[in-house]
């Protein structure tokens, strides 16, 4: 019987749920919304949110917490120096789940799990089609090979 065990498996050994929350988390902080499946999205909800909260606290010791979580400094830097300040007075409740369906192939729940109150989280496809292409290669015309 599983009375008293909280948490999801995920169908993963134990270092390797470690490693995965650990690089979903630095995904959500980078990219701030990233798309998943339903049980993965509410496992990394438990895992980012006390992150966050340590980050609110802002010093070494809380720095040291969350650098054991997650490995890479320069996403602790951003979560201590961009993503803290807005929660600044929120108590709790810093991402947002999302359902959208299921994927074709495998019939998987899938969520969107996003930072709240984030500015800049709309990423729309325009910033990558409104760069203009090299003018070089767009005005020299192609040549045929002989054959």
């Amino acid at each position: 019987m599983r009375h008293k065990k909280s948490g999801r498996k995920l169908g993963r050994t134990a270092a390797h749920r470690r490693a995965m929350l650990s690089n979903m988390a630095a995904a959500l902080i980078t990219y701030k919304r990233i798309k998943t499946t339903d049980p993965r999205a509410k496992e990394l909800r438990r895992y980012i949110e006390p992150l966050i909260t340590f980050a609110k606290r802002g010093d070494l010791h809380a720095r040291r917490q969350v650098l054991k979580k997650l490995h890479h400094k320069n996403i602790v830097n951003t979560l201590f120096s961009e993503i803290a300040p807005v929660y600044a007075n929120r108590n709790g409740g810093y991402t947002r789940i999302i359902k959208l369906g299921f994927r074709d192939n495998d019939r998987a729940p899938i969520s969107l799990i996003e930072l709240v109150d984030i500015v800049g989280t709309e990423s729309t496809g325009e910033d990558k089609k409104s760069k203009p292409k090299d003018s070089d290669k767009a005005s020299e015309p192609k040549e045929k090979k002989a054959s």
